[in-house]
């Protein structure tokens, strides 16, 4: 038996859980915070107040309990944006502005919803959205790409004559006004003195679903034809 194994076999199995559940809490923080490549296991080890070897026994590496994290609190949010989606479906009155809000609302309620996460998980989302790595990436494509794939079909749905295209651009930024509305860094809140907050959740889609359902229900992008410079042979002769 290892080290490590029997370390784990000695806690009894009533305090394994509170064990677990601090590694979890510290490592949601701290990832938030700082990210995955910003934080070492020796960090979240001493966040959560347990040793190198606890952490290796219920984790492996950092990189499984943020994955832990990150499904666990991601579950809630696609559930919920396919509950809303089936809603609006069954109502048979399906409308861009419905498909728009019901898609954005889980999302934006993440900081204000224990069910979703709270503000740390708001944060933490917000940072992986934004982080190039493969792993960070596929982390959000498993938690969230089924869901997205619905709504997507939805979209295509109601704007049967947008080519698939400009579909998934217009889905991509969809994105990334959703991300920094949680992000929330405050600039908005600096140019208004306080007045507009995007943590106020009604407010934020009040303003994002009509600005979205025009931006989806624009014209197709046209690729703008740019006169080609001339060489320096040509402008020779």
């Amino acid at each position: 038996m290892t080290a490590v194994e029997s370390e784990a076999t000695a806690i009894p199995a009533v305090q394994a859980r509170p064990v677990r559940q601090r590694l979890i809490e510290a490592g949601e923080r701290l990832f938030a915070e700082h990210g995955c490549n910003g934080v070492g296991i020796r960090t979240i080890a001493a966040a959560a107040d347990v040793s190198l070897a606890a952490l290796n026994y219920h984790f492996g590496e950092k990189e499984n309990l943020l994955a832990e994290i990150f499904a666990a609190r991601a579950r809630p949010i696609a559930a919920e944006r396919m509950r809303l989606l089936a809603e609006i479906e069954a109502s048979g009155e399906p409308t861009l502005e419905r498909v728009i809000e019901a898609f954005l609302r889980p999302a934006l309620a993440s900081a204000s919803d224990s069910r979703f996460g709270g503000k740390v998980f708001a944060k933490l989302r917000a940072r992986l959205a934004t982080e190039p790595e493969a792993f960070s990436r596929r982390i959000l494509a498993d938690a969230f790409d089924e869901s997205g794939r619905c709504y997507i079909a939805a979209f295509r749905e109601l704007l049967p004559d947008l080519p698939a295209e400009d579909l998934y651009w217009r889905f991509h930024f969809l994105l990334g006004s959703m991300v920094y509305t949680m992000a929330d860094p405050g600039r908005i809140q600096s140019m208004t003195d306080g007045r507009c907050d995007p943590g106020d959740v009604e407010a934020a889609l009040l303003h994002i679903v009509p600005f979205l359902a025009a931006g989806f229900r624009a014209a197709p992008a046209k690729p703008v034809r740019r006169p080609r410079r001339k060489t320096q042979q040509a402008q020779g002769k």
